[in-house]
C-alpha cells in the first residue's frame, strides 16, 4: 500500500470526527511515514510498519473524548428547514423521553453490574473479619476451658481466611474484566460515531 492509499483510507475511516482532528491525525501519520522513508525504508515498508488502519483508528478513538464525537455528530451539516424544526419541536414529547429512558436503562444496568461487584468485595471483607473473629475465638474458648470449641473456632477462622484470600483474587479479576469491558463498550460507542460519508 502506498502512502497516499494509506492516508486516503485512514481519512475515510475517520470520517465523522471534527475536520481539524482528521487533518491533525493525517498530518501526524504523513510525517511519520516520511521520517521512515528518510531513514531508508521504501514507501511500502514504511506504510507496512504503521500497522493496520483499524488498529490506528481504535487508538485514535480511545484518545478522543466522547463529547467531541457527539458534538460533531449532532452538528447539522446544513441549515435546518422550517418544516424540520417544526417536526423536531412537535416530536420532542416523544423522542426526548425515549432518549432519556434508553440512557437511564443503560446507566441502571451499568450500576447494577458494579453494585454486584461491590457486593462481592463486601462478602470478601466479611469473610476476612470472620477469619479474625474465629482466630480470636480460640482464646475465648481456651479461657472458658473448651478445647473442642477452640479447635472448631480455629477451623472456621482458617476456612474463612482461605475463602477471603481466594475471593480477593476473584474480585481483582472481575474488576479488571469489568474495566476492560467498559473500555471496549466506550470504544465501540465512539467508533459508531465515525465511518464513511454517505452519498
Amino acid at each position: 500500500m502506498t502512502k497516499e492509499e494509506f492516508l486516503f483510507e485512514l481519512r475515510e475511516k475517520l470520517f465523522g470526527l471534527p475536520q481539524d482532528e482528521i487533518e491533525e491525525r493525517i498530518a501526524f501519520y504523513h510525517e511519520i511515514i516520511n521520517d521512515r522513508i528518510e531513514d531508508g525504508l521504501t514507501e511500502e515498508e514504511a506504510v507496512a510498519e504503521m500497522g493496520s488502519i483499524d488498529a490506528i483508528v481504535e487508538q485514535i478513538m480511545a484518545e478522543i473524548p466522547l463529547s467531541t464525537l457527539v458534538k460533531e455528530k449532532v452538528k447539522p451539516k446544513r441549515k435546518l428547514k422550517a418544516w424540520e424544526i417544526v417536526l423536531l419541536v412537535l416530536g420532542a414529547p416523544v423522542w426526548i423521553p425515549l432518549v432519556i429512558a434508553i440512557l437511564t436503562v443503560m446507566l441502571a444496568v451499568y450500576f447494577v453490574v458494579w453494585s454486584a461487584i461491590i457486593c462481592i468485595y463486601v462478602t470478601d471483607f466479611a469473610l476476612a473479619v470472620s477469619a479474625i473473629a474465629g482466630l480470636i475465638g480460640i482464646f475465648a474458648y481456651l479461657k472458658a476451658g473448651n478445647p473442642v470449641g477452640a479447635l472448631f473456632s480455629f477451623g472456621v477462622g482458617v476456612a474463612c481466611a482461605g475463602l477471603a484470600i481466594l475471593l480477593f483474587f476473584a474480585c481483582i479479576g472481575i474488576t479488571k474484566l469489568m474495566i476492560k469491558a467498559t473500555n471496549k463498550l466506550l470504544l465501540s460507542i465512539k467508533i459508531s460515531f465515525i465511518g464513511k460519508e454517505e452519498i
